[in-house]
């Protein structure tokens, strides 16, 4: 069964509406251009971290596992706080300019210290500040965008956020063309990059209000003719809307509601997440066949940007017009796939190949994983569900960075990428059934 947002809001979708035409909220172009901004300055340092920990630091495959996983899963501690506080308070801008701030904060960190230690609490902390801010700003797209067309509009700024992590890497290695082992300069051209992005944050995003109604009709012009007054509501509305609620309703409150559809997607996410690596062990497996000089190593990131960058918008409107959840599960095919590549990676032809299918696996899966996640949540708490899904990908990522670092070193690359790619391919069937068919 395919669940569409009307049937899971209980609201019906005319034909008039399926028909109308997209427009993006100005909104979600606001956010996109911080997240293009931020992520010229996360992905500049994440193109060069992969060679400054194991070239420049000298340290092991097992310790760059380590930092793997704290990129991929420390965010996880605050995921779905930062989505809770957001419902609750009704100010998701305030949380997402905390979260945007904190990783500004290390960049100049990064400028400072030296050493494994402090880099790993520098990379620690920058992710709690991307797990602060992602919560809060996906909620804030999902407000403002008209629900037949949700997808895409994550889609739109996935885009945006993809032009950002496009530049990032280019200028990395124009970086390190110029001045060799330059890292500390990519350090100091990420932290101006991050300050530009949380001042458009501050000065241009409004502080969308997710109490308010008709904000998802900031694309929609006013109508000419008057609307009729609303019928007064009844009393159990009345009592919902009071400022202090109930000792139950409030109990009720502080859990996210993760039953029925929403759970199964948490269940599924967290599955596939299990098998889910980093785009640096991908890279480092394909460095590993010595047919890439390591100057080239940042453009690998630029590749697999550039196709999602090309597909975030496409691939989100097949999602909304098919099924975001078949979207969803068939996407890590192309991750099976993307590991087979680089786990052969002796032609330029498996490499293109690596790259191309890694960009369809994030163009099928980043932001139509947050829409489904909001499309499953209750009313109320939009905010909380896109968090709890993001938890539990963050959480499985860390576990799978970790034990993948390890598993390197016992049988070598090319075992790991390929037993990975065969485990992965077996446990698309359960994730089918509890996101699709259920």
């Amino acid at each position: 069964m395919y669940l569409s947002l009307a049937e899971v809001r209980g609201t019906e979708t005319t034909p008039a509406s399926r028909r109308a035409a997209f427009r993006v909220a100005p909104t979600v172009i606001a956010l996109g251009m911080v997240s293009l901004l931020t992520d010229v300055s996360s992905e500049a340092v994440a193109a060069v971290l992969p060679l400054y920990v194991t070239g420049a630091l000298g340290l092991s495959m097992v310790a760059y596992g380590f930092l793997e996983g704290l990129h991929q899963g420390v965010s996880a501690v605050v995921r779905i706080a930062a989505g809770y506080a957001a419902d609750r308070t009704d100010r998701p801008k305030a949380i997402a300019v905390a979260g945007y701030g904190l990783s500004m904060l290390t960049r100049a960190g990064l400028l400072l210290v030296q050493g494994f230690a402090g880099v790993a609490v520098l990379v620690g902390i920058d992710r709690v500040g991307k797990g602060i801010r992602t919560a809060p700003r996906d909620a804030m797209i999902q407000e403002v965008s008209p629900p037949e067309h949700l997808a895409r509009s994550f889609g739109v700024h996935r885009m945006l956020d993809t032009v950002g992590a496009t530049i990032g890497p280019l200028l990395a290695f124009v970086v390190l063309l110029l001045v060799p082992e330059g890292y500390r300069v990519v350090f100091a051209v990420s932290l101006a990059a991050a300050l530009v992005g949380v001042a458009v944050l501050v000065l241009f995003v409004p502080n969308v209000r997710f109490s308010s109604p008709s904000q998802n009709n900031e694309h929609v012009t006013t109508p000419a003719t008057p609307v009729p007054a609303a019928p007064e509501p009844s009393p159990v509305v009345r009592t919902r809307a009071r400022r202090r609620p109930s000792w139950r309703a409030w109990r009720t409150r502080r859990r996210p509601h993760l039953d029925g559809p929403l759970k199964r997607l948490l269940v599924a996410a967290g599955v596939l997440g299990l098998l889910t690596v980093g785009d640096g062990f991908i890279y480092l497996a394909i460095m590993s066949h010595g047919h890439l000089d390591p100057l080239w190593f940042p453009l690998l990131f630029v590749g697999t940007n550039t196709v999602f960058l090309l597909l975030a918008i496409p691939v989100g409107r097949m999602a909304d017009q098919t099924s975001r959840g078949a979207v969803l599960v068939l996407g890590h095919l192309f991750l099976a796939g993307a590991y087979l590549a680089a786990a052969m990676g002796g032609s330029w032809i498996t490499l293109g190949l690596a790259l191309v299918m890694l960009g369809v696996f994030y163009a099928a899966t980043d932001g139509v994983l947050a829409a489904l996640a909001g499309q499953l949540s209750p009313q109320g708490r939009t905010a909380t569900g896109i968090g709890a899904a993001q938890t539990v990908v963050a959480v499985t990522r860390l576990v799978a960075s970790t034990g993948f670092g390890a598993l390197w070193v016992l049988f070598g690359a090319v075992p790991t990428m390929v037993g990975a790619a065969v485990v992965l391919l077996v446990m698309l069937s359960p994730a089918w059934w509890l996101v699709v068919r259920r």
